[in-house]
């Protein structure tokens, strides 16, 4: 019952999981792509479960046992303190919807663990069940390759780095077009 449990984990997860790729259902993934629960879940049902098949009545055994779990745990509370600490989409989400569609959004997260700010940029399409996020890519602050991003027209979205500019046509059924690089125009001077 135990090994089944921990199955029935890993198969809840894997939806999860594979709604997390580009064009994937935004709820879908929200719910279930949750590793460190999940997967977790399923390592410590099966441990348990091998626990149980044991028999402890010589000393032996028991030491053994204790060996080889004590450090089990001890790793484990690291990685849930993290993992809880760090749950999430690791920072902030700015979302920014279309002028015309409000059923078309862009979030940008920050997902760095440090300092320096490194944005996740996302265009999500559509309302409820249907509505699916599209990768428009990674951008890092400290190599000046982000400044900020914006609709830019009614179907285009431009993000705006130091040097450059990265423009995202959005097709028909909502997802972003291949993205055209530009060279920065600076404004005249004063």
């Amino acid at each position: 019952m135990l090994r089944g449990s921990a199955l029935a984990a890993l198969l809840v997860y894997l939806p999860g999981w594979h709604a997390s790729r580009s064009g994937g259902l935004v709820l879908l993934e929200h719910w279930l792509n949750r590793p460190v629960l999940l997967i977790g879940a399923a390592v410590v049902l099966v441990v348990v479960s091998l626990v149980i098949q044991l028999e402890f009545r010589s000393r032996f055994s028991q030491i053994g046992c204790a060996a080889v779990l004590a450090p089990l745990v001890l790793a484990a509370v690291p990685i849930l303190f993290l993992s809880f600490v760090f749950s999430g989409h690791g920072g902030r989400e700015d979302r920014f919807a279309s002028p015309n569609r409000p059923d078309r959004v862009l979030t940008v997260t920050n997902v760095a663990f440090s300092i320096d700010p490194i944005y996740r940029v996302e265009l999500e399409t559509g309302t409820g069940w249907s509505a699916r996020h599209w990768s428009m890519g990674t951008w890092n602050t400290s190599g000046g390759d982000f400044v900020r991003v914006d609709w830019s027209g009614p179907d285009q979205i431009t993000v705006t780095g130091r040097t450059s500019l990265t423009v995202f046509d959005v097709l028909p059924d909502g997802s972003p077009g291949e993205p055209r690089v530009l060279p920065r125009q600076e404004p005249d001077g004063p």
